[in-house]
């Protein structure tokens, strides 16, 4: 069975958010490692959500309580978060309804700026890192796979993708009151990841010129290079911080990578150019975790704004989906819904089949043997044999639809004495 903790900006804090978001590679390894009953692990963190979806051994008894029980104490090993300190911070999705949640979030459905489109990508990346570290499995790599279908197909067939923005937009929409004429920005990006991109494009779009980068990590030079701005060097940094107006930052460092020591300079710095004037700095963290020390704001003439902050200004509007988006993800989940419960009694089926075939080539031989020559009994024994497995086949679909799989694998056990061998849909999956 597949299962779904999620702790979002809907139902957690942002202090706890970010203390999530610290250490998420580490969650699904050791949620795989802490009992056989899981069978597959993929942590999604984003700066609004993390999410721990799981593929649970669904004959154990009381799977779904042992599964969110692991997924607790794999976050409180990995993140440091005690398990006491979640209660009412998560819900709970097991079932059909993971399918529907993935693909909502997927979609930019929940995201705090409804249609925001960088959620597809985290989605994807989610997907990534848990195959590159061993922890996901065939029914959790199918459902990330129709979860980018699903968002795909929102984004073609809906406004949605038209009408949201992202949080970068939305960030640069609130600075708007406070920026006369973006062209006199003295900008400094720091940070040189997707988010970068996104933001060194925003900031173009607005009429931004004068824009710099500054990389903790040390690909400055490559990015600048790439997009034709000035990179800034590690000696540089304060100095350069303390003369721009604006100040954005989007690194996935754990730590602050922007104090008031980097805008506050020493006197003898400050002499060699003026710093920006009183009230005429704006700083903008784009991080999660959070890249600005908080004390930033209490500087005279610094103005932070935060993810917390430009989370309470998403409009209402925007946090409200279409309904024409909503249906197209019931519908996907609906569909995967379908699938898996067919691919579930593809065994069973096969097992059928192999059984009658093997009848069937038994009373083909004896029939041959007793002068055939025509093959018309060979023809009519065939079309008898599909005859009959059609209505088994047919109602086998109609039991996996309705969650009783297990009904037909054991209707074949009682009638025939035979049992499905290993699962097909598995194996291709994996493949």
């Amino acid at each position: 069975m597949l299962l779904c903790v999620t702790a979002s900006h809907k139902t957690a804090s942002f202090e706890l958010l970010e203390r999530l978001s610290r250490t998420p590679d580490d969650v699904a390894p050791t949620l795989v490692g802490m009992t056989p009953c899981v069978q597959g692990a993929v942590v999604l963190a984003t700066c609004n959500r993390f999410e721990a979806y799981v593929e649970m051994d669904e004959p154990v008894t009381a799977a779904g309580a042992i599964g969110v029980e692991a997924v607790l104490e794999a976050v409180e090993s990995a993140t440091g978060v005690p398990a006491a300190e979640l209660e009412g911070a998560y819900t709970v999705h097991s079932g059909r309804r993971v399918a529907e949640h993935l693909f909502s979030v997927a979609s930019g459905l929940e995201s705090v700026v409804s249609g925001e489109g960088e959620i597809a990508g985290q989605v994807r990346r989610a997907l990534k890192s848990a195959r590159k570290e061993g922890t996901t499995s065939p029914e959790l790599e199918r459902l990330f796979q129709r979860a980018s279908q699903a968002q795909r197909k929102v984004k073609n067939v809906t406004a949605l993708g038209r009408a949201g923005r992202s949080l970068v937009r939305l960030a640069l929409e609130l600075a708007d009151s406070r920026i006369v004429d973006w062209s006199a920005e003295r900008v400094l990006l720091v940070g040189t990841g997707a988010y970068a991109a996104v933001t060194l494009a925003t900031l173009r779009e607005r009429g931004a010129v004068d824009i710099s980068v500054y990389s903790p990590s040390g690909r400055a030079e490559v990015f600048a290079t790439k997009h034709g701005i000035r990179a800034v060097p590690v000696d540089a940094y304060a100095r350069t911080a303390a003369h721009s107006s604006l100040l954005i930052t989007c690194t996935t460092a754990t730590e602050p990578v922007l104090g008031p020591e980097h805008l506050q300079l020493p006197a003898a710095a400050a002499s060699s150019g003026c710093p920006v004037g009183t009230h005429s700095q704006l700083v903008v963290d784009l991080g999660m975790p959070r890249n600005v020390d908080p004390a930033v704001a209490a500087l005279e003439g610094v103005a932070l704004l935060d993810l917390e902050t430009i989370r309470l200004h998403a409009p209402l509007e925007e946090l409200q989906a279409t309904d024409a988006a909503r249906t197209v993800v019931r519908e996907a989940a609906d569909t995967f819904h379908v699938v898996g419960a067919r691919q579930s009694v593809t065994p069973s089926v096969v097992a059928l089949r192999s059984h009658i075939f093997s009848l069937l080539d038994t009373e083909i031989d004896r029939a041959r043997a007793r002068g055939d020559e025509d093959g018309k009994v060979e023809q009519a024994l065939r079309h008898l044999a599909g005859v009959l497995l059609h209505t088994p086949t047919v109602r086998a679909h109609e039991l996996a639809a309705a969650g009783r799989a297990d009904d037909f694998a054991a209707a074949l056990s009682a009638l025939y004495g035979i049992a499905p061998e290993a699962n097909p849909a598995e194996d291709a999956a994996t493949a």
